[in-house]
């Protein structure tokens, strides 16, 4: 017979077979005694033995009240046995009893009369020992008046983990009452939650009996559907005396106070290693560009999934910006971070673009006001506002934009620009936390920017004044092929100092000089020019090379007490023949064919401006196909390698292929000027012609 064939029970269910039984009654270990109509014992049952201590062979056929009562009370129990076969009527009630051994316990009766099919009439005690009713009742309203009143949510679930019982506590957790619960599952009564994940622990805890103890769960429920909370669950298994799983325990408490402060902790402390981050990775160096993108990469993905790094042109341009209220912003994208937002990323501005925002773009605002502009929610009609055009508008849509800020980059009173930051991917909404730790951001990094942007704007003028000083020489000049290269230093200070010239002189014959002062930044590029001036005047004169840098010593020493290095070069191709003076520089190297590269052996002589040194000219052949390197310690001086090691460094390069005068300069500074020395390079290569 199956399912829909069984006979139905009480209520409509279906009747069960047998099934393990409550170990309660084992608890109480409750003694059945039967009575004939005179009082005699006629069925004395095991727990009968255990609770009197007599016997079956001994109590049966005996008087209960010798057996059973204590002396005291004979009279008493005779008459109320008889009252209860007289009547049918039952009675209760707690009697001290002495055992067989002497001892006196308290035992609670049950007594009923009973009639079998003859008609016959018997009694029928149960007997318990009153002490066990006393603690079970006792531990039962105790367990009862704690689950009523417990501020934790309790249940009780079956083994088809359904409501059993829930407390007040839980109504009120999940805002449904306590019928509603009964015979319902988790997913029933609480579909907004998780339900399959708590179920499949529950199943455990039925299957193992190990508990979960404060699992979190999140979610809503009827009590508060507007928003989330958090909730700390126990479950244990429910066993009775016997062992039988009865179900599952549950136990739950709101800690949604303390998980929001745990989260703000952690967002804080996120925070402050986002600072210290920040602090450590912006304004490494003195690069605009290099600084703008530090910042980018520091609030990418942490603070927001795509960012830009705006200055106002007119800044960049070293002047002040001041917008009106109908004024668009022209503005320069300095570096551009995006976290999987290809589409927003594509509606930025490039780095490096100039594009003009309309004075109702957010950004605009930002620049104008010197304040943030944050639109938590981001709706359609905010993207027009915050993309620079309406394609840009579009893409912004599309990628999923849904929140923005915009924070001003102020230093020393002065707005620069804009960090402009987008939320895409990381679905929660700018706050006033986010507003803070992007103003704490773009503070520090404004300075940084502003640092740059001022050394930028003082190393481009000293290298335009360096370059406006350099020559611009034929690639062919007499009887000489020319190249030469100038490489300028990394820092504005240190830009400046180095030269190089080529100068015609009559006869066909070529000057070519190479000269470092000592000295960096705008003044020693001055010196510098003036130096080459005079280079220029006196190599006019057709002056012998020492003699010339005798003139150049004197001036030298009168130009605010800088000094110089140099070596003057004076190329005859008539004689076939070059006279070198040198003035404490390192020595040229001389290239012929068929032969090692060497440095040529010169008197060293003392710089330029020391004074009162004498200077020696040495001539030297140079026959066509031979070629002369001139350069400065930029090319060759490192901090961890000795000078000789880079000269001999130098000649191994030179000792190879043989290369165009071009090429052979920038190989040259390419495999020699080392990144760690700061120092600018002048470098200048001739070739003497083949004769006509």
């Amino acid at each position: 017979m199956d399912a829909a064939e069984s006979p139905a029970g009480h209520g409509g269910e279906p009747v069960r077979g047998p099934e393990q039984p409550s170990g309660l009654l084992d608890v109480l270990n409750v003694a059945s005694v039967v009575l004939d109509t005179e009082g005699r014992i006629a069925l004395w049952s095991p727990q009968a033995e255990e609770l009197f201590g007599y016997p079956a062979q001994e109590a049966l056929g005996r008087y209960a009240a010798h057996v059973m009562v204590h002396e005291q009370h004979v009279d008493l129990v005779v008459k109320l046995f008889a009252d209860v076969m007289a009547t049918g009527e039952g009675w209760a009630g707690a009697f001290p009893i002495r055992r067989k051994d002497g001892t006196t316990r308290l035992v609670e009766f049950r007594n009923m009369r009973l009639l079998d099919e003859r008609g016959d009439v018997y009694a029928l005690g149960l007997a318990t020992d009153r002490s066990t009713v006393r603690r079970l009742e006792q531990d039962a309203a105790l367990t009862a008046r704690m689950v009523q009143q417990s501020p934790t949510g309790l249940a009780v679930l079956d083994t088809e983990l359904r409501f059993v019982s829930v407390n007040p506590a839980l109504e009120r957790i999940d805002g449904i009452p306590a019928e509603d619960h009964i015979g319902r599952t988790f997913h029933e009564v609480l579909p907004l939650l998780d339900a399959e994940a708590l179920e499949s622990e529950a199943r455990q805890v039925l299957r193992t009996g190990r508990p979960v103890i404060h699992r979190r769960i999140m979610g809503r429920t009827p009590a508060d559907p507007d928003e989330d909370h958090a909730w700390a669950m126990s479950l244990y298994r429910l066993e009775d005396a016997r062992g039988t799983v009865l179900g599952v325990a549950a136990s739950t408490v709101d800690v949604t106070e303390q998980y929001r402060a745990g989260v703000e902790a952690e967002a804080a402390r996120r925070r402050l290693a986002l600072i210290a981050d920040a602090t450590t990775r912006i304004g490494t160096t003195l690069e605009l560009d290099r600084t703008a993108r530090e910042l980018a990469d520091v609030a990418v993905p942490e603070l927001a999934d795509i960012a830009a790094v705006d200055l106002l042109e007119a800044v960049m341009e070293g002047r002040r910006s001041s917008l009106g209220p109908t004024q668009a912003a022209a503005i320069r994208a300095l570096a551009v971070q995006a976290q999987d937002a290809p589409e927003a990323l594509a509606a930025a501005d490039p780095a490096g673009q100039v594009a003009r925002y309309g004075p109702d773009r957010l950004v605009t605002e930002c620049v104008r006001t010197g304040e943030a502009v944050m639109v938590a929610q981001v709706k359609d009609e905010d993207l027009p506002r915050i993309a620079r055009s309406p394609a840009a508008a579009e893409l912004l849509a599309r990628a999923g934009v849904h929140s923005y800020l915009a924070v001003p980059l102020i230093a020393r009173g002065e707005v620069l620009g804009a960090l402009d930051l987008k939320r895409v991917r990381n679905p929660l909404p700018f706050g006033e936390d986010d507003l803070l730790l992007a103003r704490e951001l773009a503070s520090r990094a404004a300075v940084q920017i502003d640092n740059a942007r001022w050394y930028q704007s003082a190393r481009n003028t000293a290298l335009a004044l360096q370059r406006s000083l350099l020559p611009s020489h034929p690639a062919v000049t007499g009887g000489l092929d020319v190249a030469s290269r100038y490489r300028p230093a990394g820092a504005t200070t240190e830009v400046g100092g180095d030269w190089f010239d080529v100068i015609p002189l009559d006869g066909a014959r070529t000057a070519l000089v190479v000269g470092d002062v000592m000295g960096s930044g705008i003044s020693a590029a001055a010196t510098m020019g003036r130096l080459r001036t005079a280079t220029n005047t006196l190599a006019s004169l057709g002056l012998d090379p020492a003699v010339l840098l005798a003139h150049l010593d004197r001036i030298t020493a009168g130009l605010d007490h800088y000094i110089a290095t140099c070596v003057y070069v004076v190329h005859d191709p008539g004689r076939r023949e070059c006279r070198i003076a040198n003035a404490g520089h390192l020595p040229p190297a001389r290239l012929r064919p068929g032969r090692a590269p060497e440095l040529l052996d010169l008197p060293t002589g003392a710089p330029l401006g020391v004074g009162g040194v004498e200077f020696t000219t040495v001539t030297v052949d140079f026959v066509p196909g031979d070629q002369l390197v001139l350069y400065t310690d930029g090319l060759v001086e490192t901090r961890r390698h000795s000078l000789d090691e880079r000269l001999d460094m130098l000649l191994t390069l030179l000792d190879g292929p043989a290369r165009p005068l071009e090429n052979m300069c920038d190989h040259l500074l390419d495999t020699l000027h080392h990144p760690d020395n700061h120092d600018d390079v002048a470098l200048l290569v001739a070739r003497a012609r083949q004769d006509p």
